[in-house]
């Protein structure tokens, strides 16, 4: 009776605690989806213009899930600058015509949607997901250009501003259906996008595209023109011919571009198996209480899938070996899935051993690895579960070869040719998280939940590191350090590697493509597994040259 209480009462912390995160977090998506600030947007709005997320609401169809890609992308970044909300640019992924695209739009209320670093390297990321999943893309332009006080690290770079136009290039080779809608300005090395695109539409008094504006042309070539004359919509749709629809506004503009995709051809598909969807047993919120507020604390990961996984079903593999990763078959929302899974509850094998969960033992990697090739083999979509404080250390894994079986893992997730989507529950630290698929890894998808935590180890062990670096460098110079400045150092050092391991410092970065609701799991990897199922797999799984 007293286990159970015990429980119960963990449960109810640990949903109060999830339930307060996930409050947090959509008061900063309200204060992010203001982009510019509301005087801002009221002077969007005198110019007749929509907002970003008034553009895409419209596309979009009505009663269909949308997922947001790096919502929190450039948050806390370039507060000297004014900051630049969502970087400066709104991404979904979302249903225009019942057919599944990408769209990309400019926010011009966040410093007249100039471009910053963050800006670039998530307009790069929604091209590679484009790329990647073979989906139309769809770009509503409404942007000053390069933010100049930043320009050295938008311009130059191969992941920079001019890696755009590179990709709309490759897109076009690839036939990917690339529409973009001059809404705005459209100004210097930016005004390729659109003209690189299949189709440009321009909208009347707001729309304009050139290579250099007027005040630019008059002191090049001294030339008196006005910006309208120079490239608005009448020029490019009835003189130069750049554009090919002219719109009265932005309304119309939307109405055009909804029927354009009508009329798209049906895409090939990858030909992932898919079944009819079945509820799980467990409800979606029941995550709440699974997830431990403190996330060095044990659970069974086994009770979090079941409540992602159709009927609450999972065909395990090898489920009495290598026990600290779940490896198994299942289905989400119909789809047929591998998902590997950290498991977080401490473990005993036949012979006795204790594994602590989250560590990766050399049986857990040897199976994870097998699996990745079982699932590569059959044309299995696989699903990363992330709560992986890293591979087991000391001799004894040495002696019995973790590298090795490590590297077999990383392996086998590097060359696995089907999609891989990854969920960062709660820690993702060190190798751990390359052998579980981090962002490196190449993931179509990669979500964090409000637990999550990224970095190389975790926060008490890197600041006790960090702290003898420092100590002995100032017992070097001749310092004394007596217990209470050691004390004062640690906790200087906690507190700012601590701020690193915030999910929203990794979403930021978009080193994550978001922070979700637990809930809505099952919703975003179904979206991810039907985007890439537009893309039939073209290569072969080989792992090349690992020592076996």
């Amino acid at each position: 009776m007293a286990d159970t209480t015990k429980l119960n009462l963990d449960f109810n912390k640990n949903e109060d605690a999830m339930k307060l995160m996930l409050s947090d977090l959509r008061k900063i998506s309200d204060q992010v989806k203001l982009g510019g600030g509301k005087k801002a947007i009221e002077k969007h709005k005198e110019r007749g213009k929509l907002t970003a997320r008034e553009r895409i609401e419209m596309l979009l169809d009505k009663n269909k899930p949308v997922l947001e890609i790096g919502e929190l992308a450039g948050y806390g970044m370039y507060e000297a600058e004014g900051g630049c909300p969502s970087g400066g640019v709104v991404a979904v992924i979302g249903y225009v015509k019942g057919r599944m695209c990408i769209i990309l739009a400019n926010d011009a209320t966040v410093k007249a949607g100039a471009w910053f670093p963050i800006t670039a390297k998530k307009n790069l990321r929604a091209q590679e997901i484009s790329i990647e999943n073979r989906l139309p893309i769809i770009y509503l332009v409404d942007s000053a250009g390069a933010f100049l006080p930043l320009q050295d690290e938008v311009f130059p770079d191969k992941e920079n501003f001019g890696r755009i136009f590179y990709n709309n290039s490759i897109m076009s080779s690839m036939g990917i259906p690339q529409i973009a809608a001059i809404m705005g300005s459209c100004v210097a090395g930016g005004a390729y996008l659109p003209i690189l695109s299949d189709e440009a539409l321009i909208v009347e008094g707001t729309g304009s595209v050139f290579l250099a504006g007027s005040y630019l042309v008059k002191s090049a070539v001294g030339e008196n023109v006005d910006n309208e004359t120079l490239g608005g919509a009448t020029t490019h749709c009835e003189i130069s011919g750049v554009t090919d629809y002219k719109m009265k506004n932005d309304e119309e503009c939307i109405k055009t571009i909804r029927n354009l995709v009508d009329k798209f051809g049906k895409p090939e598909t990858a030909g992932f198996s898919r079944e009819a969807s079945v509820a799980p047993h467990v409800s979606a919120e029941s995550v709440y209480g699974i997830i431990p507020e403190d996330i060095t604390k044990q659970y069974d990961m086994l009770d979090l899938l079941k409540s992602i996984v159709d009927n609450s079903e999972i065909e395990e593999y090898k489920e009495e070996y290598g026990k600290s990763i779940i490896c198994g078959y299942a289905r989400i929302d119909g789809w047929a899935v591998g998902i590997v899974a950290n498991q977080r509850k401490v473990m005993k094998s036949k012979k006795g051993e204790i594994q602590m969960g989250g560590v990766i033992y050399n049986d857990s990697a040897d199976k994870a690895a097998r699996f990745i090739m079982n699932c590569n083999q059959k044309k299995i979509p696989l699903v990363f579960f992330q709560d992986v404080t890293g591979f087991m250390v000391g001799s004894r894994s040495e002696h019995a070869g973790i590298i090795k079986d490590g590297a077999k893992m990383v392996n086998a997730v590097s060359n696995s040719v089907v999609p891989k989507f990854t969920i960062v529950v709660g820690n993702s630290y060190g190798a751990g998280n390359y052998a579980m698929c981090g962002k490196a890894y190449g993931p179509r998808l990669i979500f964090a939940y409000p637990t999550s935590r990224i970095a190389v180890m975790g926060g008490a062990q890197a600041a006790k590191t960090l702290l003898q670096i420092q100590v002995s460098a100032l017992k070097a110079k001749g310092e004394v350090i007596d217990p209470e400045k050691e004390q004062k150092l640690l906790s200087e050092i906690t507190n700012k590697y601590s701020q690193t391991l915030d999910p929203k410092y990794a979403a930021a970065r978009l080193w994550t493509d978001g922070i979700i609701d637990p809930a809505f799991t099952r919703t975003a990897l179904s979206m991810g597994i039907e985007a890439a199922n537009h893309a039939p797999i073209t290569q072969k799984f080989n792992v090349g040259v690992i020592q076996t």
